[in-house]
């Protein structure tokens, strides 16, 4: 017995030294370039795939071959990859995720490069480099992992190293070569993923597929180690390693014997879910580039009804080319789900093929009567069955969604792509199954039929989830989540809604592609295809439903017409290149065609001169008055002011700050010029739409008002309309004794602030004081160690962002929130929506008042258009209180004092708003009360002519 288990532990060691090296690797590489190598795995098996050539087939000396492989080959790729694909991403300031997919790309193309040089089919004559004795790899990996912790320590580069992880922008200004350490890192990264290759082939499946994989699995030691701390990836490798070699002993019997098998086989798997669902996540920043997931152009004239065309075409052929195609609709609806999680709502899944897998699997086992406690279904039901079955597991990948984004969300679903293959479609029950088609659809030109009217069906929910409000909403989640959170979107619901229904959609693929080829391959649905399946819709377009019609017909086509591999080396060769584009294929050919046309000449740009200035005339003729200058000023051709028959500004009361005038507004002191407000004068209510929403002939259709939203008119009786009633005296929205701490450090202690209804409350301090942190709080976004936070009578410390936006709580951001898939009115619309506000003039009022054109896409518009959106998104929910994030940050002097005019207007007009400002002079125009925090206190609170005093001598 004491010789078996030390038998086990040495055969422990061996597999662990080789994870400890893969671990090794990908720190290091993480750590010098903020890069999580996906194509780690690919890499080993590349040289592995060398060192069998140089020695097996060209029959040169094997430690020769060992050392081009490993010294030469090796780093030499990973200074390719730096150099080629992943610098100029991050000279262009590129997130983790858009660095992720480019790694992804480099992965599937290896794979397709590998399958087309060596075949698909496994190699066992792998040369050995080091004996089964567990000791030499073991040497191996601790001597690396002493080496890189040496050279970190006590280097020069070590030190450079530790400061371009710190700060890489702050090392560049110390004079530190960034680019250099990258390289670096990148080189020994592919040596490590070389090293484990070469180590590990001889023991396991040499394929494209498999080791690749299997290198990847491993990915848990590095996770597990924060991606930091080399000597915790050695030893979680080695005690895995261990684990899963002493599992092997215990043999329980029953039903759990079989489960224990499967965990003691695949213990890095458990280690890889638990490391990504359950370990905070890292790199969690990031979404996908925009050049993704940006919605493009909409689809050429005549798209749809050639693609139509092209996929009808199949039914006149017969034979085995009618049975390839009966793949293209099964994959375009797994390809859909894709769209609907990845495209639309911006996710990173990398584990759609399980889902795929799953319901291939159940549509199977219903068919032949195996599935647990059902008997025998139809295949149509079968089909139904599963697709239910599966939808609601989406929750796997949809609630760690929730908390996490960038690479800890692509690491949570592939974790969970692997642990379905592994545990799922690896046991004996789902091999050798042979499911037969649907009753009456045996015949390929029939089932041909069914998956065209099913992928119709797909089709058409997939369009009605990317427009209307869900729609936009999913676009506004993509965006910007947080902003979206701010406008009240309910961002979890969405993201749960958005898996879910991607579950069901791959489900239904898997099982048509299933039925369609009478037999489950486990192999078509491993997480490799996956990856395979998500690189491909990023190249064609993540939010183009014709992108996963073309995707499929292109896997199918290039499969099925060639020697395997080349759609995975096309694809690969694509998405490496996707993330070098500025902009999306769409708009790559709109801006190509645009630039062919040339420019204007000089009669050209004076004759449109002429139409402009002819249209404002047109504009004045009709009792509007246009200006060059919108509220917030800025470019004279984005910017517009509307009056309507009278002076252009009205003078509106504050007390203690006498008259205001507020740009934009009719002059009618009985009317409000709130959201949430009503026009009360005659001219006003005759100008309101008549029954079923049509305006009278001199309507605001005829005359565009720049009134605000209206509200009917309460009773003077009555508390103002808000959806926290609250007397003016008290206040609406207040925080009492706000504590909150970060690792130990308390950053905010015992403050109390109230935002009273029509006043501007300020708080200043320098950078550090807090002032952030009790605004996250106040918005929802953070939630507080202690204290509460009251609107009116009611306690929503609880209650995140969005549920406070639904309460009337509306926020900006520093750093802009936009939209820039929508357009204007699209972004402003969805504030309207998600506050409920069912006015559907609403959105066309507001863009005239802030001098906006709601057909422009917001990533041409310049900062001041851009905090005007902002702006009028928040203000398109109705809000009792705003809450301003530095609100003039970008703005130049007459857009501040426009924005002043306008907030001082908003109060008087009864809303609460709290402004976080470094501007001490826009702070003493503009507040009634100042707050003035240090060091995670308010240390002064006042009118601004005396507290202002104490923190830079600001003018009141």
């Amino acid at each position: 017995m004491a010789s078996l288990t030390y038998d086990l532990t040495l055969a422990g060691l061996s597999v662990g030294a080789a994870a400890a090296l893969t671990g090794t690797g990908l720190i290091v590489t993480y750590r010098a370039t903020g890069v999580l190598n996906f194509a780690h795995g690919a890499l080993a098996m590349v040289c592995a795939y060398l060192l069998r050539q140089c020695v097996v087939v060209w029959s040169w000396p094997l430690w020769a071959s060992a050392a081009l492989v490993l010294l030469v080959v090796a780093p030499g790729l990973g200074l390719a990859l730096e150099r080629g694909v992943f610098r100029p991403l991050t000279e262009d300031g590129a997130d983790p995720a858009r660095t992720l997919v480019a790694s992804i790309g480099v992965f599937v193309l290896l794979v397709g490069a590998a399958a087309l040089l060596w075949g698909t089919g496994a190699r066992e004559d792998a040369p050995t480099l080091i004996g089964a004795d567990p000791w030499g790899q073991l040497a191996v990996a601790c001597a690396v992992a002493v080496a890189v912790w040496a050279v970190t320590r006590w280097t020069r580069f070590g030190g450079e190293l530790r400061a371009v992880v710190d700060n890489r922008p702050l090392a560049v200004l110390g004079g530190i070569d960034a680019d250099r350490i990258a390289a670096a890192g990148w080189a020994f990264g592919a040596f490590t993923a070389g090293l484990t290759g070469v180590l590990l082939a001889p023991y396991v499946r040499l394929d494209p597929y498999g080791l690749p994989l299997l290198v990847m699995e491993v990915v848990a030691v590095a996770v597990a180690a924060r991606m930091r701390m080399l000597s915790v990836a050695v030893l979680v490798a080695l005690a895995i390693g261990v684990a899963q070699s002493q599992l092997t002993r215990v043999h329980p019997g029953g039903w759990a014997e079989p489960l224990l098998q499967a965990v003691g086989a695949n213990l890095f798997v458990v280690a890889l879910l638990v490391a990504a669902l359950a370990l905070p996540g890292i790199g969690g920043r990031g979404a996908l580039p925009r050049a993704v997931t940006r919605r493009g152009l909409p689809a050429p004239p005549g798209a749809w009804p050639v693609a139509a065309v092209l996929f009808l075409l199949p039914l006149g052929f017969a034979g085995a080319d009618l049975q390839t195609s009966v793949q293209v609709p099964a994959l375009a609806m797994i390809l859909l789900s894709l769209v609907v999680v990845t495209g639309r709502a911006g996710q990173l899944a990398l584990g759609q093929g399980a889902f795929a897998g799953l319901g291939a699997l159940f549509a199977t086992l219903l068919t032949l009567g195996r599935f647990p406690l059902l008997p025998e279904v139809p295949g149509l039901a079968a089909l139904l069955l599963s697709t239910l079955l599966v939808a609601p597991l989406g929750l796997l990948t949809a609630v760690p969604a929730i908390g996490r984004h960038g690479l800890a969300l692509a690491l949570a679903t592939f974790a969970v792509g692997v642990g379905v293959s592994r545990f799922v479609f690896a046991q004996p029950y789902a091999s050798g199954l042979a499911p037969g088609r649907p009753a009456g659809f045996d015949d390929d030109r029939a089932y041909y039929v069914l998956e065209l009217v099913l992928l119709a069906g797909a089709l058409l929910l997939v369009s009605a989830l990317r427009r209307g409000r869900m729609g936009r909403a999913l676009a506004a989640m993509r965006d910007h989540e947080a902003g979206a959170s701010a406008a009240g979107v309910r961002v979890p619901a969405l993201k749960v809604t958005a898996f879910v229904t991607g579950a069901g959609l791959a489900a239904l693929g898997g099982g048509l592609l299933a039925l369609g080829l009478h037999s489950f391959d486990p192999g078509a649905y491993d997480p490799v295809r996956g990856l395979l399946w998500f690189a491909t819709l990023v190249v064609l377009g993540a939010d183009t439903p014709l992108a996963a019609l073309a995707g499929a017909a292109l896997l199918v086509g290039l499969d099925a017409g060639a020697r395997g591999g080349v759609a995975a080396a096309a694809i690969g060769v694509l998405a490496v290149l996707v993330g070098h584009l500025p902009e999306d294929p769409y708009e790559a050919v709109r801006g190509a065609f645009v630039r062919g046309r040339g420019r204007l000449t000089a009669r050209g740009v004076e004759a449109r001169e002429r139409l402009r200035r002819g249209a404002g005339a047109a504009d004045g003729a009709r009792g509007v008055r246009v200006e060059r200058r919108g509220p917030l000023g800025g470019d004279p051709h984005q910017r517009r002011r509307v009056s309507i028959g009278g002076p252009e500004r009205r003078r509106v009361g504050s007390a203690g700050r006498g008259s205001r005038q507020l740009p934009g507004a009719a002059e009618d002191d009985s009317a409000s010029s709130h959201p949430c407000r009503a026009e009360n004068s005659p001219e006003q209510r005759t100008n309101r739409p008549r029954q079923g929403g049509r305006p009278d002939a001199a309507g605001p259709r005829a005359t565009p008002r720049p009134t605000w939203p209206a509200r009917r008119k309460r009773p003077p009786s009555a508390p103002p309309p808000s959806r926290v009633t609250s007397s003016r005296a008290e206040p609406l929205l207040a925080a009492s004794r706000l504590t909150v701490s970060f690792a130990g450090r308390t950053v905010l202690r015992d403050v109390d602030v109230s935002v009273p209804t029509g006043r501007v409350v300020a708080v200043v301090g320098v950078n550090g004081a807090g002032k952030s942190t009790l605004f996250h709080c106040l918005a929802g976004s953070l939630r507080p160690g202690a204290g509460r936070v009251r609107l009116g009578r009611r306690d929503v410390t609880a209650l995140p962002a969005h549920a406070r936006t639904r309460l009337g709580v509306a926020r900006t951001f520093q750093e802009l929130a936009v939209f820039p898939s929508l357009t204007v009115a699209e972004n402003v619309r969805v504030g309207a929506e998600q506050g409920r506000v069912r006015d559907p003039d609403a959105t066309g009022r507001l863009l005239a008042l802030f001098g906006l054109r709601g057909e422009q896409r917001t990533f041409d518009l310049p900062t001041g258009a851009l905090r005007r959106v902002e702006l009028a998104r928040a203000l398109a929910g109705r809000p009792h209180t705003l809450l301003l994030d530095e609100p003039a940050a970008g703005l130049d002097d007459e857009e501040v004092r426009a924005m002043a005019r306008l907030l001082r207007a908003l109060a008087a007009d009864g809303v609460g708003i709290l402004v976080v400002e470094h501007d001490l002079d826009l702070v003493a125009d503009l507040a009634d009360v100042v707050h003035v925090m240090s060091a995670g206190r308010v240390v002064a609170s006042g009118p601004p002519s005396s507290v202002l005093e104490h923190v830079g001598g600001a003018r009141p």
